[in-house]
Protein backbone atom coordinates (compact mmCIF):
# COMPACT_ATOMS: atom_id res chain seq x y z
CA UNK A 1 0.00 0.00 0.00
CA UNK A 2 1.30 3.23 -0.93
CA UNK A 3 0.27 7.12 -0.91
CA UNK A 4 0.39 9.36 -3.79
CA UNK A 5 1.59 12.63 -2.00
CA UNK A 6 1.28 14.61 -5.36
CA UNK A 7 -1.98 17.00 -4.99
CA UNK A 8 -5.30 15.85 -5.70
CA UNK A 9 -8.69 17.51 -5.89
CA UNK A 10 -12.16 16.50 -7.06
CA UNK A 11 -14.45 19.39 -8.52
CA UNK A 12 -17.86 18.93 -7.77
CA UNK A 13 -20.89 21.20 -8.98
CA UNK A 14 -23.58 21.38 -6.62
CA UNK A 15 -26.53 23.41 -6.06
CA UNK A 16 -24.96 26.14 -8.02
CA UNK A 17 -21.89 25.93 -6.21
CA UNK A 18 -18.30 24.70 -7.21
CA UNK A 19 -16.56 22.64 -4.65
CA UNK A 20 -12.45 22.18 -5.08
CA UNK A 21 -12.19 19.27 -2.50
CA UNK A 22 -8.70 17.89 -1.84
CA UNK A 23 -8.18 14.03 -0.92
CA UNK A 24 -5.46 11.83 -0.22
CA UNK A 25 -4.91 8.60 -3.21
CA UNK A 26 -4.05 5.49 -1.72
CA UNK A 27 -3.21 2.82 -4.12
CA UNK A 28 -2.98 -1.03 -2.64
CA UNK A 29 -3.16 -4.53 -4.17
CA UNK A 30 -6.74 -4.39 -3.50
CA UNK A 31 -9.33 -4.76 -6.75
CA UNK A 32 -11.94 -2.21 -5.37
CA UNK A 33 -12.40 1.58 -5.25
CA UNK A 34 -13.55 3.22 -2.15
CA UNK A 35 -13.82 6.46 -0.67
CA UNK A 36 -13.94 7.75 3.00
CA UNK A 37 -14.38 10.80 4.74
CA UNK A 38 -13.64 11.62 8.07
CA UNK A 39 -15.37 13.45 10.69
CA UNK A 40 -12.98 16.34 9.94
CA UNK A 41 -13.75 16.22 6.45
CA UNK A 42 -10.71 14.68 5.06
CA UNK A 43 -10.87 12.47 1.78
CA UNK A 44 -9.34 9.72 1.02
CA UNK A 45 -9.65 7.48 -2.19
CA UNK A 46 -8.55 4.17 -2.00
CA UNK A 47 -7.73 2.17 -5.66
CA UNK A 48 -5.88 -0.40 -7.03
CA UNK A 49 -2.33 -0.18 -7.42
CA UNK A 50 -2.25 -0.06 -11.71
CA UNK A 51 -5.85 1.78 -11.43
CA UNK A 52 -4.90 4.57 -14.89
CA UNK A 53 -5.85 8.44 -13.61
CA UNK A 54 -8.97 8.24 -15.84
CA UNK A 55 -10.09 5.37 -14.30
CA UNK A 56 -9.95 7.03 -10.84
CA UNK A 57 -11.80 10.32 -12.20
CA UNK A 58 -14.37 8.33 -13.24
CA UNK A 59 -15.47 6.19 -10.15
CA UNK A 60 -14.87 10.20 -8.22
CA UNK A 61 -17.83 11.27 -10.92
CA UNK A 62 -20.13 8.48 -10.06
CA UNK A 63 -19.23 9.04 -6.32
CA UNK A 64 -19.40 12.73 -6.67
CA UNK A 65 -23.23 13.37 -5.26
CA UNK A 66 -22.06 11.13 -1.85
CA UNK A 67 -18.89 12.68 -1.60
CA UNK A 68 -20.09 16.34 -0.96
CA UNK A 69 -23.30 15.45 0.37
CA UNK A 70 -21.54 13.53 3.29
CA UNK A 71 -18.20 16.15 2.83
CA UNK A 72 -20.94 19.09 4.07
CA UNK A 73 -22.82 17.01 6.19
CA UNK A 74 -19.18 16.84 7.96
CA UNK A 75 -18.73 20.63 7.76
CA UNK A 76 -21.82 20.74 9.52
CA UNK A 77 -20.94 18.66 12.79
CA UNK A 78 -17.87 20.38 12.96
CA UNK A 79 -19.55 23.72 13.37
CA UNK A 80 -21.84 22.38 15.83
CA UNK A 81 -19.42 20.55 17.68
CA UNK A 82 -19.29 21.93 21.12
CA UNK A 83 -16.63 24.60 22.29
CA UNK A 84 -14.56 23.78 24.28
CA UNK A 85 -12.20 26.31 26.83
CA UNK A 86 -9.45 23.21 27.92
CA UNK A 87 -6.05 24.40 26.63
CA UNK A 88 -3.87 21.73 24.84
CA UNK A 89 -2.41 20.38 28.02
CA UNK A 90 -5.49 19.70 29.54
CA UNK A 91 -7.15 17.72 26.85
CA UNK A 92 -3.97 15.81 26.78
CA UNK A 93 -4.60 14.92 30.54
CA UNK A 94 -7.93 14.08 30.57
CA UNK A 95 -7.72 12.03 27.28
CA UNK A 96 -5.14 9.75 29.31
CA UNK A 97 -7.78 9.63 31.94
CA UNK A 98 -10.46 8.57 29.98
CA UNK A 99 -8.19 5.82 27.88
CA UNK A 100 -7.35 4.13 31.19
CA UNK A 101 -11.04 4.21 32.16
CA UNK A 102 -12.10 2.71 29.20
CA UNK A 103 -8.98 -0.11 29.43
CA UNK A 104 -10.86 -1.06 32.49
CA UNK A 105 -14.33 -0.60 31.76
CA UNK A 106 -14.62 -2.01 28.36
CA UNK A 107 -13.46 -5.39 29.17
CA UNK A 108 -16.66 -5.64 32.17
CA UNK A 109 -18.93 -4.76 29.45
CA UNK A 110 -17.39 -7.23 27.34
CA UNK A 111 -17.51 -9.89 29.79
CA UNK A 112 -21.18 -9.20 30.79
CA UNK A 113 -22.84 -9.27 27.16
CA UNK A 114 -20.88 -11.64 25.75
CA UNK A 115 -23.09 -14.48 28.12
CA UNK A 116 -25.29 -13.64 25.94
CA UNK A 117 -24.06 -13.08 22.29
CA UNK A 118 -21.67 -16.37 22.45
CA UNK A 119 -18.20 -16.48 20.58
CA UNK A 120 -15.04 -15.98 21.70
CA UNK A 121 -12.20 -13.34 21.32
CA UNK A 122 -8.64 -12.80 21.63
CA UNK A 123 -8.23 -9.72 22.97
CA UNK A 124 -9.48 -6.13 23.45
CA UNK A 125 -7.88 -3.33 22.52
CA UNK A 126 -8.66 1.12 22.83
CA UNK A 127 -8.22 3.35 20.16
CA UNK A 128 -9.00 6.79 18.73
CA UNK A 129 -10.62 5.94 15.60
CA UNK A 130 -12.45 9.01 13.91
CA UNK A 131 -14.82 6.98 11.70
CA UNK A 132 -15.63 4.08 13.67
CA UNK A 133 -16.83 3.46 16.83
CA UNK A 134 -15.59 -0.41 17.47
CA UNK A 135 -14.45 -3.37 15.18
CA UNK A 136 -14.17 -6.58 15.17
CA UNK A 137 -11.44 -8.65 13.64
CA UNK A 138 -11.61 -11.92 11.75
CA UNK A 139 -8.81 -12.71 14.32
CA UNK A 140 -11.16 -11.89 17.31
CA UNK A 141 -9.54 -8.78 18.25
CA UNK A 142 -12.57 -6.06 19.45
CA UNK A 143 -11.53 -2.45 19.46
CA UNK A 144 -13.29 0.43 20.73
CA UNK A 145 -12.87 3.81 20.86
CA UNK A 146 -12.35 5.90 23.65
CA UNK A 147 -14.70 8.11 23.62
CA UNK A 148 -17.29 6.33 24.00
CA UNK A 149 -16.89 6.74 27.80
CA UNK A 150 -18.17 10.40 26.86
CA UNK A 151 -21.75 8.71 25.78
CA UNK A 152 -24.75 7.71 27.63
CA UNK A 153 -23.89 4.16 29.16
CA UNK A 154 -26.56 2.50 26.85
CA UNK A 155 -24.93 3.55 24.10
CA UNK A 156 -21.55 2.26 24.72
CA UNK A 157 -23.15 -0.74 25.78
CA UNK A 158 -25.18 -1.14 22.09
CA UNK A 159 -21.38 -0.86 20.80
CA UNK A 160 -20.21 -3.37 22.34
CA UNK A 161 -23.47 -5.75 21.68
CA UNK A 162 -22.64 -4.98 17.74
CA UNK A 163 -19.24 -5.98 17.79
CA UNK A 164 -20.01 -9.11 19.98
CA UNK A 165 -22.36 -10.21 17.86
CA UNK A 166 -19.41 -10.09 14.58
CA UNK A 167 -17.96 -12.63 16.34
CA UNK A 168 -20.55 -15.18 15.24
CA UNK A 169 -21.41 -13.26 11.90
CA UNK A 170 -18.74 -10.63 10.54
CA UNK A 171 -21.38 -9.17 8.38
CA UNK A 172 -24.22 -7.37 8.59
CA UNK A 173 -26.78 -9.59 7.52
CA UNK A 174 -29.98 -9.78 8.61
CA UNK A 175 -28.97 -12.57 10.74
CA UNK A 176 -26.63 -10.74 12.10
CA UNK A 177 -29.08 -7.56 12.98
CA UNK A 178 -31.42 -10.53 14.42
CA UNK A 179 -28.85 -11.46 17.01
CA UNK A 180 -27.90 -8.03 18.35
CA UNK A 181 -31.49 -7.31 18.50
CA UNK A 182 -31.75 -10.23 20.89
CA UNK A 183 -29.24 -8.73 23.02
CA UNK A 184 -29.82 -5.33 22.63
CA UNK A 185 -33.57 -4.74 21.67
CA UNK A 186 -33.17 -0.87 21.73
CA UNK A 187 -30.47 -0.93 18.72
CA UNK A 188 -32.04 1.49 16.04
CA UNK A 189 -32.19 4.33 18.59
CA UNK A 190 -28.58 3.49 19.77
CA UNK A 191 -28.02 3.80 16.26
CA UNK A 192 -30.14 7.28 15.50
CA UNK A 193 -27.99 8.65 18.65
CA UNK A 194 -24.65 7.83 17.46
CA UNK A 195 -25.75 9.60 13.83
CA UNK A 196 -27.14 12.37 15.61
CA UNK A 197 -25.01 13.15 18.48
CA UNK A 198 -21.40 11.07 17.46
CA UNK A 199 -20.03 14.57 16.51
CA UNK A 200 -20.45 15.48 19.95
CA UNK A 201 -18.19 13.30 21.59
CA UNK A 202 -14.97 15.15 22.06
CA UNK A 203 -13.41 17.13 24.69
Amino acid sequence: MKSDDSPHTVRIQYQSRLYELPYTLIRSKRRSCSVSIDADGAITVRVPLYLSEQDTNRFLVEKRLWIIRKYLETQKRRAERPVSDLTDAQRAALTQRYIAAAKDYFPKRVEHYIRFTGGSYERITIRDQKTRWGSCSGRGTLSFNWRLMLAPPAILDYVVVHELCHLTYMDHSAAFWTKVETVYPDFRAARKWLKDHGHELVL
